[in-house]
């Protein structure tokens, strides 16, 4: 077909998408509808995976970490935690007995619901206090905004001394005050502190900067639990040899929990790299029952665009029967409908998509994930439209080109 011919169907379809606006507008909804529903779903996700990347990568691939078992059982008709919980001693056994190459850090979890107080200025009561030692925050990948880190002494010691998170700083402090030096209180225990963390923002829809860190025997004095269990994080010099040095800590563990030979392991360990894939797995099913929800919303689009097609057949049959008499073949007036047909679904992609991204990135606002823009998702949407606009307006183009021009013409 002659690219004169085109240009001028082009000019026909654009004139009628014009003259017909409530008809083209619905069109570009139903169109723009389904392809948002898939956008919006699959920016969102996109978002929770980029969050997830961006929140582990700050361990690196590098770190595991062992912590009491997770095995579950039901006693006398209760849901009970079995395991027993990785001692004090046991987590100081440890620091000596691993690898030398290995950086080891233990903590201990204080509360989940302390109230900081500061003269009138009070937190909310959901502040995380956490027992540390002076490596735990180079192997967690936390920094220091202002301030500085314990000491090995002052980590052994029961001197009351803290450091606290960005959220902490916003509760207790004005902006003109200095927060490092000042004093403040978690219960009748009053605190100095001697280093504020660089904030990270939140993580799975909870703020990684509301955390409370002390010395662990200041935790063991105030929050004294004899089965609270200490966590131990390693962090290998190289990623690559990190394989070989879990298996060497796993020993070390085993001897210093007394794991029998032959019997499972009394502890849990778990590796940073596995726990990423892991979670990127489970946003991948996610994502790809977006996808199958979003295709089946634009299915129904495509099938609502098939039938708005057809009533603009049958309104059109004189106009149609009209241009058949004065020459035009199947082929073209088939072709003419089509490339409305295609410039309908184009127009509506993009409002799909705009509104999409639009949709996801505001769900990410609400879960505190990054912005994206998920160009392969929104290239998807450009192809969809135009392959939904295809199947949903050939059978209304071959009805169109099959219309005998003396029966159109004959109809009112």
């Amino acid at each position: 077909m002659k690219r004169e011919l085109l240009i001028e169907m082009a000019k026909i379809a654009v004139r009628s998408i014009r003259g017909n606006r409530l008809r083209t507008g619905l069109t570009i909804g139903i169109i723009g509808l389904g392809i948002m529903a898939l956008i919006s779903m699959t920016t969102a996700t996109s978002s929770l995976e980029a969050n997830v990347v961006e929140q582990f990568s700050s361990l690196g691939t590098d770190v595991f970490t062992f912590a009491q078992k997770t095995e579950t059982g039901v006693t006398r008709g209760r849901r009970v935690t079995m395991g027993e919980p990785i001692t004090y001693e046991e987590a100081r056994a440890f620091s000596k007995e691993a690898p030398n190459e290995l950086t080891v850090a233990y903590s201990i979890f204080g509360s989940a619901a302390a109230t900081l107080t500061r003269g009138t200025e009070r937190t909310n009561p959901n502040i995380q206090v956490l027992g540390i030692e002076e490596n735990y925050l180079h192997v967690s990948g936390f920094t220091i905004a202002h301030g500085r880190n314990f000491t090995r002494q002052e980590a052994q010691s029961a001197n009351r001394l803290a450091m606290i998170g960005a959220d902490l700083v916003n509760e207790l402090f004005n902006d003109w005050e200095e927060p490092v030096g000042a004093e403040f209180s978690i219960g009748a225990q009053r605190y100095t502190i001697i280093g504020v963390l660089e904030a990270r923002g939140q993580a799975f829809g909870m703020s990684q900067d509301n955390q409370c860190y002390i010395p662990i025997p200041c935790v063991r004095q105030q929050f004294s639990d004899d089965r609270r269990s200490y966590r131990i994080v390693c962090k290998s010099p190289r990623p690559e040899d990190v394989m070989e040095l879990a298996e060497t800590a796993v020993g070390a563990m085993r001897v210093v929990r007394r794991d029998r030979p032959g019997e499972d392991h009394s502890f849990n360990l778990t590796m940073s790299n596995s726990m990423v894939s892991t979670l990127e797995e489970a946003i991948s099913g996610i994502t790809a029952a977006a996808s199958i929800i979003g295709i089946i919303t634009l299915f129904g689009a495509g099938i609502g665009l098939m039938n708005i097609m057809l009533v603009s057949v049958s309104e059109r049959t004189r106009e149609i029967g009209t241009r058949k008499a004065l020459g035009a073949s199947p082929r073209a007036i088939r072709m003419q409908f089509l490339i409305e047909v295609i410039i309908i679904g184009q127009l509506g992609g993009a409002v799909g998509i705009a509104l999409g991204v639009a949709a996801g990135n505001g769900i990410a606002y609400a879960m505190d994930t990054p912005f994206v823009l998920p160009w392969g998702w929104m290239t998807t949407g450009v192809a969809l439209s135009l392959i939904t606009s295809l199947i949903s307006g050939y059978y209304p183009a071959r009805q169109a080109a099959r219309l005998d021009p003396i029966v159109a013409l004959g109809r009112e």
